[in-house]
């Protein structure tokens, strides 16, 4: 096949959340360029929170997703919390961590069943999948099931949750209503551990990925709803509040969303990171069942990144099972914030990766500036990268195989897209 010059374009890219295409250029043999065009229009939300007070950001933010609302209200709550001066930990800590495993729970089992799996198994999309093989995707909806029932009970709803507030919580679940919930997450962990075993199975095309990683930190646990310092894989660990003087974004001309770099390179956030710069932090039993799955001390593969979010599924189920065990319901269920003069910085795991919150808030509680910077935006540079090489690597294809294949690429990260989006540097000249 003559593929000296070639060109693939993909309008719109399908089994992601949001609005993004794919293009990709090769001249005289080389990939001049592998474009991950997101196109949906840009959301404002950091000039939305401009002016508003300083409760109203955990609300506000979690409208930016539907998959991973928590991220952004969990982000949000500790960096206001941080500007103020307060920590929320014990209980009411222990109860925003259960929610965050809803969360993971429900959107992994999202994606390894619904979005990814189809592509290891030739079937175009989840309904295929599921006229062959019901019993497997029922199984995924019943995972997921499960997570939307801790966002349910603990959030108020399992989409844009209504009871998380800047120090906690409105309401706190009796502790019969989480024994309850239990039941439902016992059955669940069975699932979970089916999955890993399922999808270590799948075929895995060999792709080594060379990018550094980045990823929250915590000493104690497997870093979910917040760490205390910023782990990578090339260099040393690095405070919260010091994000802004490693990551740099800039604006790219083919996206809405921004490209960001840190200390001037690309990097990936996300299962990967996460694994690899963590995994001894995962409990014994997802350790136990990562190793039978193939994985090592880190995991390189961005196609094995739906096995990771297997086992880190696992690890959610069975920490869910942990904490329900040991709660006891705080009374009250939030601490007091007091607005004062002060800029906080906030992290968590959003499913997809890294999601870092930043506010200026004044002695008048108001927001005077606010910064999101989202997992995907992050994970952009790292992608094309990703499809450059795999576009090099395989150019003997055809451009339908390998315009599938660049689809399947995308989707190993699990891009949500209407996170990413910012606005545009706008100039205006006035004749």
């Amino acid at each position: 096949m003559n593929h000296r010059a070639r060109q693939l374009n993909v309008s719109s890219l399908a089994r992601v959340e949001g609005e993004g295409a794919l293009r990709v250029t090769v001249r005289d043999g080389v990939v001049e360029r592998a474009d991950l065009q997101i196109y949906e229009p840009p959301r404002f939300f950091e000039a939305l929170l401009r002016g508003r007070g300083y409760t109203e950001p955990p609300d506000i933010t979690a409208r930016i997703c539907g998959i991973c609302p928590v991220a952004y209200q969990t982000s949000a709550c500790t960096a206001i919390e941080d500007s103020c001066g307060v920590r929320v930990g014990g209980p009411i800590g222990e109860l925003r961590r259960l929610l965050y495993c809803g969360e993971w729970i429900s959107s992994h089992a999202l994606h390894i069943y619904l979005l990814h799996a189809p592509d290891f198994l030739g079937y175009p999309d989840a309904i295929a999948l599921a006229t062959a093989h019901r019993d497997i995707v029922e199984r995924g909806l019943a995972l997921k099931k499960a997570g939307n029932a801790i966002l349910e009970l603990v959030g108020g709803r399992p989409i844009h949750p209504i009871n998380v507030r800047v120090g906690g919580f409105y309401s706190a679940p009796g502790r019969d209503r989480l024994d309850a919930l239990a039941a439902q997450l016992r059955p669940a962990l069975e699932a979970a551990i089916a999955t890993v075993h399922w999808v270590a199975g799948f075929d895995f095309p060999d792709l080594e990925l060379d990018h550094e990683l980045l990823a929250v930190h915590d000493p104690a646990r497997y870093a979910i709803e917040g760490g205390t310092t910023l782990r990578r894989s090339d260099g040393p660990a690095f405070g919260v509040d010091a994000f802004s003087d490693h990551v740099v974004e800039e604006q790219v001309r083919h996206s809405t969303a921004l490209h960001a770099a840190l200390d001037g390179r690309r990097y990936l956030t996300g299962p990967l990171a996460r694994y690899t710069l963590n995994h001894e932090r995962l409990s014994p039993l997802a350790r136990e069942l990562a190793a039978g799955a193939g994985l090592g001390s880190e995991c390189r593969n961005p196609f094995r990144s739906i096995v990771v979010r297997a086992v880190e599924t696992v690890y959610a189920v069975e920490e869910a099972l942990r904490l329900i065990e040991s709660y006891q319901p705080p009374e009250p269920p939030y601490v007091g914030v007091r607005a004062r003069d002060g800029v906080g910085h906030g992290v968590s795991e959003a499913p997809r990766g890294l999601l870092y919150h930043r506010y200026a808030i004044g002695a008048d509680g108001l927001v005077r500036s606010a910064t999101i910077v989202p997992p995907t935006s992050q994970n952009q540079a790292a992608i094309e990268e990703d499809l450059r090489r795999v576009v090099s690597a395989h150019l003997d294809l055809g451009d339908e195989a390998l315009t599938a294949l660049c689809e399947r690429t995308i989707r190993n990260y699990d891009p949500c897209i209407s996170c990413s989006t910012h606005f545009l540097e706008l100039s205006v000249e006035r004749l």
